[in-house]
């Protein structure tokens, strides 16, 4: 079901120029403004089982847009599901705290990359306990579901690794949590510190409250099976700040969106905002320009995935099963078998008077 309001909505109503943005926000906002509008030019498709003929605009395919990420996970979970290990999997999240709101805002970049870094530095560290080389994926998420700002990296980690010779090896209590939780919080908030100091970060005031707060790293008990693993990443790898499906009404005064209250027991409440403040929420989670948002690390790394995970797996008797994705996309929304085959490409002026003419004369679809 078509959402009945979208971000694109709140945008066309904002006057952008009261906001301080950075030229990554503007550039993001107006893209996610102009999805799916002549703006951005189009094409005309027709069906090459039913001969319907349907006019589309282009999509905008920036990363922040709640529009353009359905296809986009799909081809990302489905290469996911070759590298699976015959081992449990756990979810973990390591969230910042709110001191590091401000230096977020102001230096993203070298926030998250810090980040990614001591979370990977700290899991490392308790692997090598265990004598293992092991590996992560990693999704950053930025958002709160109030639109607030609460940096937090989603971590999908298989629970087995490589011992020193080189042998595949499982983790030790494997149906439980792969770490103790308040050990890793603590690991994670020294080595985040170092290396806040080690880019020249000096504010004492700052540095002091960080150790003066329980940093909270949370872990779920481990994925019941491959396919659980690969329908879970699915959930987190391609969201956006808020989905359109969330917003409930758009008009002069402001807008409307659910949310859950995770402070009330999970409530669902609804919140009203104005359309600047909606936007200034919503911009503060617009990532730097290329800013790799997910990252894989270890046994499960790009430089692995070269090689060195086939052999592992072929060791471990593993097929892998590369499944072609398949999306909605191309196909015939009429006849709902056909595909779409586009006859004509557009722009700015519009489709072909042509085209018009003929949609508007064809019987309607019976679809």
């Amino acid at each position: 079901m078509q959402p009945k309001h979208q971000v694109a909505d709140v945008l066309q109503r904002s006057d952008l120029s009261q906001l301080r943005l950075s030229i990554q926000q503007e550039k993001t906002l107006r893209a996610l403004s102009q999805c799916r509008t002549a703006a951005l030019g189009g094409h005309v498709d027709a069906c090459d089982a039913c001969g319907n003929v349907r006019i589309s605009y282009n999509s905008c395919r920036n990363r922040h847009c709640p529009k353009c990420q359905g296809h986009k996970r799909v081809q990302w979970v489905s290469n996911r599901a070759a590298d699976l290990l015959p081992c449990s999997y756990y979810h973990l999240v390591f969230t910042l705290p709110s001191q590091l709101n401000a230096l977020s805002l102001y230096q993203p970049k070298m926030l998250y990359d810090i980040l990614f870094a001591s979370v990977w530095a700290t899991l490392s560290q308790f692997a090598k306990t265990q004598h293992m080389q092991m590996g992560m994926i990693a999704v950053l998420h930025t958002w709160g579901q109030n639109l607030s700002l609460h940096p937090h990296l989603h971590c999908i980690v298989p629970g087995g690794g490589l011992n020193e010779k080189g042998q595949w090896q499982k983790q030790k209590h494997s149906d439980k949590y792969l770490f103790p939780v308040k050990a890793l919080s603590k690991v994670f908030r020294a080595k985040f510190v170092q290396d806040l100091r080690s880019k020249g970060i000096a504010d004492q005031a700052l540095l002091h409250s960080l150790f003066a707060t329980d940093w909270v790293v949370y872990a779920k008990r481990p994925f019941g099976g491959p396919m659980q693993v690969i329908e879970y990443l699915g959930r987190y790898t391609h969201k956006v700040a808020i989905s359109n499906h969330r917003i409930q009404s758009v008009d002069a005064e402001g807008v409307v969106f659910d949310y859950k209250d995770y402070k009330d027991g999970s409530k669902a409440k609804e919140m009203r905002l104005s359309h600047l403040e909606f936007v200034r929420r919503f911009a503060q989670h617009i990532l730097p320009h290329r800013f790799v948002r997910i990252r894989h690390y270890g046994i499960i790394s790009s430089s692995w995935k070269r090689g060195k995970l086939q052999d592992l797996q072929k060791s471990l008797q593993i097929t892998r099963t590369i499944t072609e994705a398949k999306t909605l996309l191309r196909r015939c929304p009429c006849c709902k078998s056909g595909t779409l085959i586009t006859i004509e490409i557009f722009g700015q002026r519009g489709p072909p008077a042509q085209y018009l003419m003929d949609k508007a004369s064809a019987p309607a679809c019976q679809g």
